[in-house]
Protein backbone atom coordinates (compact mmCIF):
# COMPACT_ATOMS: atom_id res chain seq x y z
CA UNK A 1 0.00 0.00 0.00
CA UNK A 2 1.31 3.58 -0.91
CA UNK A 3 2.08 5.91 1.96
CA UNK A 4 0.08 8.88 2.79
CA UNK A 5 0.96 11.88 4.26
CA UNK A 6 -1.22 14.09 5.77
CA UNK A 7 -1.30 17.84 4.91
CA UNK A 8 -2.06 20.67 7.22
CA UNK A 9 -5.12 20.00 9.10
CA UNK A 10 -7.05 23.47 8.42
CA UNK A 11 -10.39 24.79 9.52
CA UNK A 12 -13.81 25.73 7.39
CA UNK A 13 -13.96 29.29 5.57
CA UNK A 14 -17.09 31.06 4.35
CA UNK A 15 -17.35 34.15 2.16
CA UNK A 16 -19.92 36.09 0.24
CA UNK A 17 -18.81 38.34 -2.55
CA UNK A 18 -21.88 40.45 -4.48
CA UNK A 19 -20.75 42.53 -7.66
CA UNK A 20 -23.56 42.97 -11.21
CA UNK A 21 -22.75 40.88 -14.02
CA UNK A 22 -22.92 36.82 -14.05
CA UNK A 23 -23.41 35.35 -10.75
CA UNK A 24 -22.47 31.58 -9.46
CA UNK A 25 -23.01 29.57 -6.76
CA UNK A 26 -19.94 26.84 -6.10
CA UNK A 27 -19.53 24.67 -2.91
CA UNK A 28 -15.32 23.71 -2.97
CA UNK A 29 -14.52 20.00 -1.47
CA UNK A 30 -11.06 19.31 -0.70
CA UNK A 31 -8.30 20.04 1.14
CA UNK A 32 -4.95 22.24 1.88
CA UNK A 33 -4.78 22.67 -2.04
CA UNK A 34 -8.24 24.83 -1.58
CA UNK A 35 -7.45 25.86 1.61
CA UNK A 36 -3.89 27.35 1.86
CA UNK A 37 -4.16 30.85 0.43
CA UNK A 38 -7.69 31.07 0.10
CA UNK A 39 -8.34 29.46 -3.19
CA UNK A 40 -12.22 30.30 -3.24
CA UNK A 41 -11.87 34.04 -2.27
CA UNK A 42 -9.33 34.73 -4.97
CA UNK A 43 -11.38 33.42 -7.50
CA UNK A 44 -13.82 35.52 -6.03
CA UNK A 45 -11.99 38.71 -6.03
CA UNK A 46 -10.71 37.69 -9.93
CA UNK A 47 -14.70 37.82 -10.75
CA UNK A 48 -15.18 40.80 -8.54
CA UNK A 49 -12.81 42.24 -10.85
CA UNK A 50 -14.81 41.71 -14.39
CA UNK A 51 -18.48 42.57 -12.73
CA UNK A 52 -19.10 38.74 -11.84
CA UNK A 53 -19.79 37.70 -8.53
CA UNK A 54 -18.79 34.19 -6.91
CA UNK A 55 -20.83 32.78 -4.11
CA UNK A 56 -19.31 30.15 -2.10
CA UNK A 57 -18.49 27.82 0.60
CA UNK A 58 -16.24 25.42 1.38
CA UNK A 59 -15.01 22.41 3.53
CA UNK A 60 -11.57 21.31 2.99
CA UNK A 61 -9.78 19.92 5.91
CA UNK A 62 -5.82 19.26 5.45
CA UNK A 63 -4.88 15.88 3.84
CA UNK A 64 -8.99 14.78 2.72
CA UNK A 65 -10.09 12.60 0.59
CA UNK A 66 -13.34 12.00 -1.51
CA UNK A 67 -13.65 9.42 0.73
CA UNK A 68 -13.33 11.31 3.49
CA UNK A 69 -16.05 13.78 2.20
CA UNK A 70 -18.05 11.14 1.39
CA UNK A 71 -19.17 10.33 4.86
CA UNK A 72 -18.21 13.66 6.17
CA UNK A 73 -20.95 15.23 7.90
CA UNK A 74 -20.22 18.64 6.91
CA UNK A 75 -19.78 18.27 3.39
CA UNK A 76 -23.07 16.28 3.22
CA UNK A 77 -24.96 18.78 4.63
CA UNK A 78 -23.57 21.43 2.22
CA UNK A 79 -24.33 19.25 -0.96
CA UNK A 80 -27.91 18.94 0.89
CA UNK A 81 -28.08 22.84 0.39
CA UNK A 82 -28.49 22.56 -2.94
CA UNK A 83 -28.76 25.40 -5.42
CA UNK A 84 -25.49 24.79 -6.29
CA UNK A 85 -24.45 25.70 -9.78
CA UNK A 86 -20.91 23.79 -9.46
CA UNK A 87 -19.70 21.68 -6.96
CA UNK A 88 -15.36 21.59 -6.76
CA UNK A 89 -14.34 17.87 -5.93
CA UNK A 90 -10.71 18.01 -5.38
CA UNK A 91 -8.60 14.46 -4.14
CA UNK A 92 -5.87 14.27 -1.85
CA UNK A 93 -2.44 15.20 -3.34
CA UNK A 94 -1.17 12.29 -4.05
CA UNK A 95 -4.38 9.69 -4.77
CA UNK A 96 -4.70 9.88 -7.78
CA UNK A 97 -1.51 9.47 -8.88
CA UNK A 98 -1.03 5.75 -6.92
CA UNK A 99 -1.32 2.26 -9.27
CA UNK A 100 -4.23 2.46 -10.87
CA UNK A 101 -5.57 -0.83 -8.93
CA UNK A 102 -5.35 1.35 -5.54
CA UNK A 103 -7.38 4.62 -7.68
CA UNK A 104 -9.75 2.31 -8.40
CA UNK A 105 -10.43 1.10 -5.07
CA UNK A 106 -9.73 4.59 -3.00
CA UNK A 107 -10.86 7.09 -5.49
CA UNK A 108 -12.63 6.09 -8.12
CA UNK A 109 -15.79 4.87 -6.75
CA UNK A 110 -16.00 8.37 -4.34
CA UNK A 111 -15.75 10.18 -7.10
CA UNK A 112 -18.74 8.41 -8.62
CA UNK A 113 -20.65 8.41 -5.06
CA UNK A 114 -20.23 12.25 -4.77
CA UNK A 115 -21.00 13.37 -8.36
CA UNK A 116 -24.36 11.33 -7.38
CA UNK A 117 -25.26 13.00 -4.44
CA UNK A 118 -24.36 16.37 -5.78
CA UNK A 119 -26.88 15.75 -8.39
CA UNK A 120 -30.06 14.55 -6.25
CA UNK A 121 -29.69 17.72 -4.14
CA UNK A 122 -29.00 20.58 -7.27
CA UNK A 123 -30.16 18.36 -10.13
CA UNK A 124 -28.61 21.65 -12.44
CA UNK A 125 -25.56 21.47 -11.35
CA UNK A 126 -22.00 20.54 -12.83
CA UNK A 127 -19.40 18.11 -11.13
CA UNK A 128 -15.83 20.21 -11.69
CA UNK A 129 -12.95 17.76 -11.16
CA UNK A 130 -9.87 19.76 -9.68
CA UNK A 131 -7.22 18.75 -11.61
CA UNK A 132 -3.80 18.93 -9.28
CA UNK A 133 -0.44 19.11 -10.21
CA UNK A 134 3.02 17.06 -9.53
CA UNK A 135 5.29 17.88 -6.78
CA UNK A 136 8.17 20.13 -7.84
CA UNK A 137 10.55 17.30 -7.76
CA UNK A 138 8.33 14.04 -8.47
CA UNK A 139 6.54 12.27 -4.75
CA UNK A 140 9.95 11.57 -2.98
CA UNK A 141 8.25 9.70 -0.43
CA UNK A 142 6.49 7.12 -2.46
CA UNK A 143 9.32 6.96 -5.43
CA UNK A 144 10.52 3.40 -3.99
CA UNK A 145 7.74 1.41 -4.16
CA UNK A 146 6.40 3.34 -6.90
CA UNK A 147 9.08 4.75 -9.83
CA UNK A 148 6.46 6.69 -12.04
CA UNK A 149 6.36 9.08 -9.32
CA UNK A 150 10.00 9.64 -8.78
CA UNK A 151 9.95 12.86 -10.69
CA UNK A 152 7.71 15.96 -11.53
CA UNK A 153 6.71 14.82 -15.27
CA UNK A 154 5.89 11.24 -14.07
CA UNK A 155 3.55 12.37 -11.33
CA UNK A 156 2.02 14.99 -13.15
CA UNK A 157 1.11 13.02 -16.30
CA UNK A 158 -0.52 10.08 -14.02
CA UNK A 159 -2.59 12.90 -11.81
CA UNK A 160 -4.19 14.52 -15.24
CA UNK A 161 -4.62 10.92 -16.71
CA UNK A 162 -6.92 9.96 -13.60
CA UNK A 163 -8.51 13.34 -13.30
CA UNK A 164 -9.56 13.21 -16.91
CA UNK A 165 -11.01 9.49 -16.13
CA UNK A 166 -13.37 11.13 -13.30
CA UNK A 167 -14.59 14.00 -15.33
CA UNK A 168 -15.11 11.73 -18.34
CA UNK A 169 -16.82 8.90 -16.53
CA UNK A 170 -19.22 11.14 -14.64
CA UNK A 171 -19.61 13.59 -17.23
CA UNK A 172 -18.09 16.53 -15.33
CA UNK A 173 -16.09 19.42 -16.22
CA UNK A 174 -12.55 19.66 -15.39
CA UNK A 175 -10.53 22.62 -14.12
CA UNK A 176 -7.17 21.87 -15.99
CA UNK A 177 -5.03 23.56 -12.77
CA UNK A 178 -1.91 20.96 -13.46
CA UNK A 179 -2.06 21.91 -16.99
CA UNK A 180 -1.68 25.78 -16.72
CA UNK A 181 0.62 24.76 -13.93
CA UNK A 182 3.02 22.96 -16.89
CA UNK A 183 2.68 25.99 -18.93
CA UNK A 184 3.80 28.30 -16.40
CA UNK A 185 6.67 25.99 -15.39
CA UNK A 186 7.68 25.79 -19.31
CA UNK A 187 7.05 29.21 -20.36
CA UNK A 188 7.57 31.32 -17.14
CA UNK A 189 10.00 29.00 -15.12
CA UNK A 190 11.11 32.14 -13.28
CA UNK A 191 7.51 32.09 -11.43
CA UNK A 192 7.34 29.93 -8.46
CA UNK A 193 4.47 28.43 -8.08
CA UNK A 194 5.63 25.91 -4.89
CA UNK A 195 5.69 26.89 -1.35
CA UNK A 196 8.93 25.43 0.11
CA UNK A 197 7.72 21.93 0.35
CA UNK A 198 7.57 21.97 -2.54
CA UNK A 199 3.96 20.50 -2.70
CA UNK A 200 1.73 23.57 -1.97
CA UNK A 201 0.69 26.09 -4.01
CA UNK A 202 2.68 29.59 -3.45
CA UNK A 203 0.19 32.50 -4.16
CA UNK A 204 1.71 32.70 -7.65
CA UNK A 205 0.39 28.77 -7.61
CA UNK A 206 -2.95 29.44 -6.05
CA UNK A 207 -3.38 32.74 -8.54
CA UNK A 208 -2.93 29.67 -11.53
CA UNK A 209 -5.25 27.69 -10.18
CA UNK A 210 -7.95 30.69 -9.65
CA UNK A 211 -7.29 31.83 -13.12
CA UNK A 212 -8.13 28.17 -14.58
CA UNK A 213 -11.38 28.04 -12.46
CA UNK A 214 -12.73 31.21 -12.93
CA UNK A 215 -12.61 30.32 -16.83
CA UNK A 216 -14.41 27.23 -15.96
CA UNK A 217 -17.38 29.31 -13.84
CA UNK A 218 -17.72 32.19 -15.88
CA UNK A 219 -16.37 31.04 -19.40
CA UNK A 220 -14.94 34.33 -20.11
CA UNK A 221 -11.15 35.30 -21.04
CA UNK A 222 -8.96 35.48 -17.91
CA UNK A 223 -6.90 37.88 -19.87
CA UNK A 224 -9.81 40.56 -18.58
CA UNK A 225 -8.72 40.02 -14.98
CA UNK A 226 -7.53 43.10 -13.47
CA UNK A 227 -6.95 41.43 -10.54
CA UNK A 228 -3.14 40.77 -9.77
CA UNK A 229 -3.07 39.59 -5.97
CA UNK A 230 0.05 40.06 -4.17
CA UNK A 231 1.92 39.46 -7.49
CA UNK A 232 4.37 41.56 -10.27
CA UNK A 233 2.34 42.70 -12.95
CA UNK A 234 4.45 40.88 -15.50
CA UNK A 235 3.76 37.69 -13.67
CA UNK A 236 0.19 37.93 -13.31
CA UNK A 237 0.21 38.62 -17.04
CA UNK A 238 1.65 35.75 -17.76
CA UNK A 239 -0.16 33.32 -15.48
CA UNK A 240 -3.17 34.89 -16.89
CA UNK A 241 -2.21 33.75 -20.59
CA UNK A 242 -1.41 30.73 -19.61
CA UNK A 243 -4.91 30.20 -18.43
CA UNK A 244 -6.27 31.18 -21.64
CA UNK A 245 -4.21 29.25 -23.54
CA UNK A 246 -4.58 26.16 -21.69
CA UNK A 247 -8.53 26.63 -20.41
CA UNK A 248 -10.45 29.17 -22.57
CA UNK A 249 -9.05 28.79 -25.95
CA UNK A 250 -9.90 24.78 -25.57
CA UNK A 251 -12.94 24.64 -23.30
CA UNK A 252 -14.68 21.52 -25.32
CA UNK A 253 -11.44 20.11 -24.10
CA UNK A 254 -12.08 20.22 -20.57
CA UNK A 255 -16.05 19.20 -21.31
CA UNK A 256 -17.27 23.25 -20.69
CA UNK A 257 -20.13 23.65 -22.65
CA UNK A 258 -19.86 19.70 -23.78
CA UNK A 259 -23.27 19.38 -21.62
CA UNK A 260 -25.51 22.24 -22.58
CA UNK A 261 -28.57 22.06 -24.39
CA UNK A 262 -28.16 21.79 -28.22
CA UNK A 263 -31.14 22.72 -29.88
CA UNK A 264 -31.79 20.53 -33.53
CA UNK A 265 -34.76 18.81 -35.65
CA UNK A 266 -35.35 17.50 -38.94
CA UNK A 267 -38.56 17.75 -40.44
CA UNK A 268 -41.15 15.68 -42.63
CA UNK A 269 -43.78 16.43 -45.15
CA UNK A 270 -47.32 14.90 -43.83
CA UNK A 271 -48.98 15.89 -46.97
CA UNK A 272 -48.14 19.59 -48.83
CA UNK A 273 -48.85 21.78 -45.95
CA UNK A 274 -48.70 19.74 -42.91
CA UNK A 275 -45.39 19.54 -41.34
CA UNK A 276 -44.08 16.61 -39.11
CA UNK A 277 -41.19 18.05 -36.86
CA UNK A 278 -38.95 15.47 -34.97
CA UNK A 279 -36.92 16.85 -32.39
CA UNK A 280 -33.21 15.62 -32.09
CA UNK A 281 -31.97 18.13 -29.52
CA UNK A 282 -30.16 17.21 -26.61
CA UNK A 283 -29.63 17.71 -23.06
CA UNK A 284 -32.50 19.76 -23.17
CA UNK A 285 -35.74 18.86 -21.08
CA UNK A 286 -38.31 22.44 -22.12
CA UNK A 287 -39.34 22.96 -25.72
CA UNK A 288 -40.24 26.20 -28.12
CA UNK A 289 -41.19 26.10 -31.36
CA UNK A 290 -41.50 29.56 -33.64
CA UNK A 291 -42.56 27.92 -37.31
CA UNK A 292 -42.42 31.28 -39.09
CA UNK A 293 -45.99 32.15 -39.50
CA UNK A 294 -47.13 33.10 -36.41
CA UNK A 295 -47.87 29.88 -34.68
CA UNK A 296 -45.92 28.66 -32.22
CA UNK A 297 -45.64 25.16 -29.34
CA UNK A 298 -44.33 23.68 -27.15
CA UNK A 299 -44.25 20.48 -27.43
CA UNK A 300 -41.50 17.86 -28.25
CA UNK A 301 -41.92 16.77 -31.37
CA UNK A 302 -45.52 19.11 -33.38
CA UNK A 303 -47.04 18.49 -36.18
CA UNK A 304 -47.67 21.73 -37.99
CA UNK A 305 -50.17 22.94 -40.52
CA UNK A 306 -48.92 26.01 -42.81
CA UNK A 307 -52.08 27.59 -44.52
CA UNK A 308 -50.67 29.71 -47.02
CA UNK A 309 -47.27 28.42 -49.84
CA UNK A 310 -44.41 30.05 -48.90
CA UNK A 311 -40.91 29.46 -47.26
CA UNK A 312 -41.38 29.87 -43.85
CA UNK A 313 -38.23 29.95 -41.21
CA UNK A 314 -38.69 27.42 -38.29
CA UNK A 315 -37.11 27.95 -34.94
CA UNK A 316 -36.89 25.68 -32.25
CA UNK A 317 -35.19 26.93 -28.98
CA UNK A 318 -34.23 23.80 -26.65
CA UNK A 319 -33.51 24.88 -22.93
CA UNK A 320 -32.39 22.68 -19.96
CA UNK A 321 -31.17 24.37 -16.57
CA UNK A 322 -31.32 28.21 -17.39
CA UNK A 323 -29.54 27.04 -20.55
CA UNK A 324 -31.05 27.50 -24.20
CA UNK A 325 -29.77 26.60 -27.66
CA UNK A 326 -31.63 28.11 -31.08
CA UNK A 327 -32.33 25.63 -34.05
CA UNK A 328 -33.43 27.62 -37.56
CA UNK A 329 -33.98 26.04 -40.56
CA UNK A 330 -36.41 26.78 -43.50
CA UNK A 331 -39.64 24.96 -44.51
CA UNK A 332 -40.72 25.55 -48.19
CA UNK A 333 -44.71 25.20 -48.77
CA UNK A 334 -46.30 24.29 -51.92
CA UNK A 335 -49.27 24.06 -53.93
CA UNK A 336 -50.00 20.01 -54.16
CA UNK A 337 -49.43 19.32 -57.71
CA UNK A 338 -47.38 16.92 -59.88
CA UNK A 339 -46.05 17.57 -63.79
CA UNK A 340 -48.37 15.23 -66.37
CA UNK A 341 -46.53 14.89 -68.96
CA UNK A 342 -49.25 12.74 -71.19
CA UNK A 343 -51.03 16.44 -70.98
CA UNK A 344 -48.49 18.88 -70.63
CA UNK A 345 -49.81 20.47 -68.14
CA UNK A 346 -49.98 20.62 -64.01
CA UNK A 347 -52.85 19.28 -61.97
CA UNK A 348 -52.76 20.71 -58.94
CA UNK A 349 -55.26 20.93 -55.75
CA UNK A 350 -56.07 24.04 -53.34
CA UNK A 351 -56.24 25.14 -50.97
CA UNK A 352 -54.13 22.15 -49.02
CA UNK A 353 -55.06 22.29 -46.16
CA UNK A 354 -58.49 22.63 -46.96
CA UNK A 355 -61.84 23.12 -44.84
CA UNK A 356 -65.09 23.07 -46.82
CA UNK A 357 -64.33 23.09 -50.05
CA UNK A 358 -61.28 21.26 -52.47
CA UNK A 359 -60.78 22.97 -55.91
CA UNK A 360 -59.14 20.47 -58.42
CA UNK A 361 -57.64 22.07 -61.71
CA UNK A 362 -57.30 20.11 -64.41
CA UNK A 363 -56.53 20.94 -68.27
CA UNK A 364 -57.53 19.06 -71.30
CA UNK A 365 -58.80 16.48 -69.58
CA UNK A 366 -61.95 14.25 -69.82
CA UNK A 367 -64.59 13.81 -67.40
CA UNK A 368 -63.57 11.12 -65.25
CA UNK A 369 -64.57 9.49 -61.56
CA UNK A 370 -62.30 10.70 -58.27
CA UNK A 371 -62.14 8.67 -55.19
CA UNK A 372 -61.09 10.07 -51.48
CA UNK A 373 -59.12 7.65 -49.72
CA UNK A 374 -58.30 8.10 -45.76
CA UNK A 375 -54.89 7.54 -44.02
CA UNK A 376 -56.16 3.42 -43.65
CA UNK A 377 -56.92 3.39 -47.12
CA UNK A 378 -60.27 2.99 -47.33
CA UNK A 379 -62.79 5.07 -49.24
CA UNK A 380 -64.47 7.93 -47.70
CA UNK A 381 -66.08 9.51 -50.89
CA UNK A 382 -66.73 9.78 -54.39
CA UNK A 383 -67.82 11.46 -57.10
CA UNK A 384 -67.32 12.56 -60.90
CA UNK A 385 -64.73 15.55 -61.85
CA UNK A 386 -65.08 17.50 -65.14
CA UNK A 387 -62.82 19.33 -67.38
CA UNK A 388 -60.81 22.49 -65.88
CA UNK A 389 -61.20 23.56 -62.54
CA UNK A 390 -63.82 21.59 -60.19
CA UNK A 391 -64.86 22.26 -56.70
CA UNK A 392 -65.27 19.44 -54.49
CA UNK A 393 -67.51 19.85 -51.05
CA UNK A 394 -65.58 17.93 -48.43
CA UNK A 395 -66.94 19.46 -45.20
CA UNK A 396 -68.01 16.22 -44.18
CA UNK A 397 -65.03 14.49 -44.03
CA UNK A 398 -63.44 13.99 -40.36
CA UNK A 399 -59.75 16.22 -39.78
CA UNK A 400 -56.57 14.34 -40.79
CA UNK A 401 -55.16 13.12 -43.90
CA UNK A 402 -56.62 12.25 -46.89
CA UNK A 403 -55.73 11.16 -50.96
CA UNK A 404 -57.46 12.07 -53.65
CA UNK A 405 -57.63 9.68 -56.91
CA UNK A 406 -58.33 9.97 -60.42
CA UNK A 407 -57.57 9.28 -63.88
CA UNK A 408 -56.31 11.38 -66.75
CA UNK A 409 -56.93 11.19 -70.27
CA UNK A 410 -54.83 8.08 -70.54
CA UNK A 411 -56.16 6.67 -67.85
CA UNK A 412 -53.16 6.82 -65.93
CA UNK A 413 -54.65 7.29 -62.01
CA UNK A 414 -53.33 10.30 -60.12
CA UNK A 415 -53.09 10.26 -56.23
CA UNK A 416 -52.66 13.61 -54.88
CA UNK A 417 -52.76 14.05 -50.84
CA UNK A 418 -54.51 16.54 -48.47
CA UNK A 419 -55.23 17.26 -45.32
CA UNK A 420 -58.78 18.44 -44.20
CA UNK A 421 -58.99 20.86 -41.43
CA UNK A 422 -61.73 21.71 -39.27
CA UNK A 423 -61.71 24.98 -39.37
Amino acid sequence: MIKLYATLTLSLLISFSFSQGKTKRVLFLGNSYTYVNDLPKTIADMALSTGDTLIYDSNCPGGYTLQGHSTNATSLSKIALGKWDYVVLQEQSQFPSFPINQVETDVFPYAKKLDSLIHVSSPCAQTVFYMTWGRKNGDASNCPSWPPVCTYNGMDSLLRLRYETMATTNEALLSPVGVVWKYVRTNAPLIELYQSDESHPSEAGTYAAACSFYTVFFRKDPSAITFKSTLALADGASIRNAAKTIVFDHLLQWHIGEYDPQASFTNTSISNQQIQFTNTSTNANAYLWYFGDGDSASATNPTHVYNTPGTYNAKLIASGCLISDTFTTSVTIGVTSILDDTENAIIAISPNPAHALLVINRKNAKESKYTIFDIAGRIVQEGKLLSYENTIPIENLNAGNYCIAFQNSNEATIRLPFYKTNN
